[in-house]
């Protein structure tokens, strides 16, 4: 349960959202307080793993938004999820972060770029993305010797 709140605030859900979420789910009621407490125990943590150094090279890395939607004041909205996925050169795929926000533009693709190079990365081989209008010229911009590959999910 304990993961299930986490991945719920993560989402950017508020304290009441996740009460009711974990009561639609689990038919169990939990108090905002518990919620809370769950989520400060873990807030250094995940805050340490969203700073984390990254390595300097990525040969790949994936990049792609999930929309889904989520109970904000009484009705539903969408959000979009961004997730980058790099496989580092040792072979190992590593989730470089998970950025929440209200909808997927290449400009907050941009900020999110230049929050992985902020971390550590100097140079991607190759990035693999959706034609997302402006995505190019973003990547681009802040990785100018990179390649692009459009997903082939996406084509």
């Amino acid at each position: 349960m304990g993961e299930k709140i986490l991945a719920l605030y993560a989402c950017g859900m508020s304290q009441r959202d996740i009460s009711e979420q974990i009561k639609n789910i689990y038919d169990v009621e939990i108090s905002d307080g518990l919620v809370s407490k769950i989520v400060d125990k873990i807030t250094l943590e995940v805050t340490a793993w969203q700073n984390r150094p990254l390595e300097p090279v990525y040969p790949f890395v994936f990049m792609d938004s999930i929309h889904y939607k989520v109970k904000e004041n009484h009705q539903y909205i969408t959000k979009a999820a961004y997730v980058v996925l790099g496989i580092g050169q040792n072979g190992r795929k590593d989730i470089l972060g998970v950025w929440i926000g209200e909808n997927e533009s290449s400009k907050f693709w941009l900020s999110v770029m230049n929050g992985l190079k902020n971390r550590g990365i100097k140079d991607v081989y190759v990035f693999c993305v959706d034609a997302l209008a402006g995505f190019r010229e973003d990547i681009n911009a802040a990785f100018p010797s990179s390649q692009i590959q459009r997903c082939i999910i996406h084509i």
